[in-house]
């Protein structure tokens, strides 16, 4: 196993050795019970393994999709983070987010397990409601994102909700 100053090295090596496209590349990591990056949702327009353990997912300009992170090490966990993005198109502005190569548009960026795990059921209750989270209000994800931070409770989203903004989104086009 790598030390992790020489995995971070590796990394970075592979992010600028990719080629130029207008898509928005995000690694994933896999080392059970010690590093694990995933894909919580989103429309994936293309993946290429590196190794067992490693591959790199793209999505296309405009795709939103959630991206999760966490990792432990001998004292317990150390990093847990859900970010919920939408890819950059070419030219506009964009947040850097680690292993998410140029960036995206941050809707919601949560630390925590306590808060990643509220998002993570928050996902799980729009599912269940019948909506795919791709396709939720951008202001919804803000919205969540800005009442875990005050300690809040977000309010939940509907079908009418989603109705609204499906409208909203026609009549801005």
């Amino acid at each position: 196993m790598n030390s992790p100053a020489t995995f971070k090295k590796g990394a970075q090596r592979e992010a600028t050795d990719r080629p130029s496209d207008a898509l928005t590349h995000v690694e994933l990591i896999w080392f059970e019970k010690r590093t694990e990056y995933w894909i919580r949702f989103g429309q994936q327009a293309g993946e290429r393994v590196i190794d067992r353990r490693r591959r790199v997912v793209s999505f296309a300009p405009g795709q939103v999709f959630a991206f999760v992170r966490w990792a432990s090490n001998d004292y317990g966990t150390v990093l847990s983070c859900i970010d919920i993005l939408r890819a950059a198109c070419r030219g506009e502005p964009y947040q850097t987010v680690p292993s998410v190569q140029p960036g995206g548009d941050v809707l919601l960026a949560i630390n925590g397990w306590p808060k990643v795990e509220r998002v993570l059921q928050i996902i799980d209750a729009i599912e269940a409601s019948g909506i795919d989270p791709v396709d939720v209000a951008p202001d919804h994800w803000r919205h969540v994102s800005n009442r875990l931070a005050a300690h809040q409770t977000p309010r939940t989203y509907t079908q009418t909700r989603h109705a609204a903004w499906l409208k909203r989104r026609r009549v801005g086009r």
